[in-house]
């Protein structure tokens, strides 16, 4: 679709079922209490602001901005919505879809992220340009954009679990998707605070020490000591003189046993 220069915008009556959602929309998750109560809001005060729509080429009009407005008009049961009408082309229709989600903070952490990758990507530029031209630091865009590291089952995981985005940055040090996902569920379980769930994760890439190799250990070397002494009385009730030495002190007891031979005996 072509631009047409020096055309401003115009705010007209549309009907509702010829605007089609935006292709550019980031936001996946809508809240259907939230758009029952703007429906609500809608039917006794009015639509405060108009949404703003594009021309298609079929005659009908493809949503730039406001889409939660657009399905609250549907269930107020409008058949007529104010819409602004721009004459944009797809790059500029997609900027402002993106960036209209982004200021009015109404996607959840990861359509944050893909909003932000779309909109470097439809820019083409690095993350360092798109921190500048977005007016954030670039660590902070480095950050949302590794959100999209997870599967997108973990994001649901997130989602429904109302864990924060810090919660899920938590958790991508975490190679194996397996273990990923369980300490995301054991935090979303449990209802750990961010910092429970870094120790949960840090506990779990902990190295595990080899187990010691077990010692047979005597619980009462008395009974060792006791049948020295009983075989010394033995050998020394049967005519043969043997005798024991016993030295101890902290670390051990050493017991020095002499027994004859034979021909010591005989003499």
């Amino acid at each position: 679709m072509k631009t047409r220069k020096n055309t401003q915008p115009k705010v007209v009556l549309l009907d509702v079922g010829a605007i089609d959602p935006s292709p550019f929309q980031a936001r996946r998750n809508f809240d259907e209490t939230e758009l029952k109560k703007l429906a609500v809001s809608i039917l006794q005060n009015g639509l405060l602001q108009p949404v703003s729509v594009r021309p298609k080429e079929d005659g009908r009009y493809e949503l730039i901005a406001g889409e939660r407005r657009l399905r609250a008009c549907k269930l107020a049961g409008l058949a007529q919505i104010p819409a602004l009408v721009y004459y944009f082309e797809d790059e500029k229709t997609a900027a402002l879809t993106l960036l209209e989600n982004l200021q009015r903070e109404q996607l959840n952490p990861f359509e944050q992220a893909r909003a932000l990758r779309e909109l470097l990507d439809l820019w083409g530029c690095t993350q360092e340009a798109g921190a500048r031209r977005l007016g954030i630091a670039q660590p902070t865009l480095a950050n949302k954009l590794r959100l999209l590291s997870l599967t997108p089952s973990q994001q649901q995981l997130c989602i429904d679990a109302n864990l924060t985005e810090r919660h899920a940055r938590a958790v991508l040090c975490v190679k194996d998707e397996t273990q990923r996902t369980k300490l995301l569920a054991i935090a979303a379980q449990r209802h750990y605070s961010v910092q429970q769930t870094e120790e949960l994760v840090a506990k779990s890439q902990a190295p595990r020490r080899p187990k010691p190799k077990k010692r047979v250990m005597v619980k009462d070397v008395r009974i060792f000591l006791n049948t020295i002494d009983h075989a010394i009385k033995v050998m020394t009730g049967s005519g043969i003189p043997a005798t024991a030495k016993k030295q101890q002190n902290d670390e051990f007891i050493e017991y020095v046993v002499r027994i004859p031979t034979g021909k010591a005996v005989r003499k």
